[in-house]
């Protein structure tokens, strides 16, 4: 019985600080669908007296915003790519390859996640000016080309990997690509899905990046042009609230989607050093 009760408890506060987290968002997604003004009334109401689309529609239809969206969908979706292709190859190179000081430069390396992204911007931003990539989608996908923290990810999850699967691949004649693509790969799809996941939601979410590098408004992301919107829209609460929950709904759709593989990844990850 007293373990029932803790069970109930236990789960009871769990229920309670996941709706606490989730308010906020709900109350968003509230607020977009109510009448224009609604949401400044005083008391302030909480669900919409009268459910619209109209502030949807607005944003797509007067504001422009398909545009942004799918530039901030491809660039995502190419930074992904990108993230995942060159932190798989380097994480399996630094877990299963044994080359001369392995181990001191994956430390030197690690230095680099202390180091503010924002500490690299003004130089990165006069490479790429000196390269003829600024207000350019390539310009936007350099920082997406090495990830140390994706690095580090894969590198501790092919560390579990077996050696003797690896070595029995090469007595078989296999080279290190093969072993990477149809050995490694397969086995850390948790990790990389993970990956995946952090890469695709930092890259849709990003702001400051793509709004220094990118200067024409067709090239620009749903994030950049909400701040804009924000700008010129200041009194429009409901409005402003749509465009949030544009922005959230392909991240929250991809989260829950690919949660199971995320939460294995995380721990199996987790477990050797």
């Amino acid at each position: 019985m007293r373990r029932r009760a803790l069970a109930l408890l236990v789960n009871g506060l769990l229920v309670l600080g996941a709706l606490l987290c989730a308010a906020p968002l709900l109350w968003m997604l509230s607020v977009s669908l109510m009448p224009a003004g609604e949401a400044t009334a005083f008391p302030p109401a909480l669900v919409p007296s009268e459910p619209t689309l109209v502030h949807y529609r607005e944003l797509f239809s007067r504001l422009h915003l398909a545009r942004q969206a799918a530039n901030s969908a491809l660039l995502a979706t190419l930074a992904t790519a990108l993230g995942l292709f060159t932190s798989s190859l380097a994480g399996y190179a630094f877990a299963k390859l044994r080359f001369a000081a392995r181990d001191r430069l994956f430390r030197a390396l690690l230095v680099g996640l202390v180091v503010p992204g924002q500490v690299a911007m003004l130089p990165l931003f006069l490479l790429l000016r000196e390269l003829g990539l600024v207000n350019t989608w390539a310009g936007v996908l350099v920082p997406s080309l090495a990830s140390i923290f994706g690095i580090f990810l894969v590198r501790q999850y092919m560390l579990q990997i077996p050696d003797s699967l690896l070595d029995a691949a090469r007595l078989d004649g296999a080279g290190e690509l093969r072993i990477w693509a149809q050995i490694a790969l397969p086995l850390a799809r948790p990790i990389l899905v993970t990956l995946a996941t952090f890469s695709f939601m930092g890259s849709w979410n990003d702001f400051l990046w793509p709004l220094i590098v990118l200067g024409d408004e067709d090239r620009q992301t749903l994030p950049v042009a909400l701040a804009n919107l924000l700008g010129e829209h200041v009194q429009d609460v409901e409005l402003m609230m749509a465009g949030s929950v544009l922005t959230l709904l392909p991240v929250v759709l991809l989260f829950l989607a690919f949660q199971r593989h995320y939460v294995r990844g995380i721990l199996a990850g987790s477990v050797r050093g």
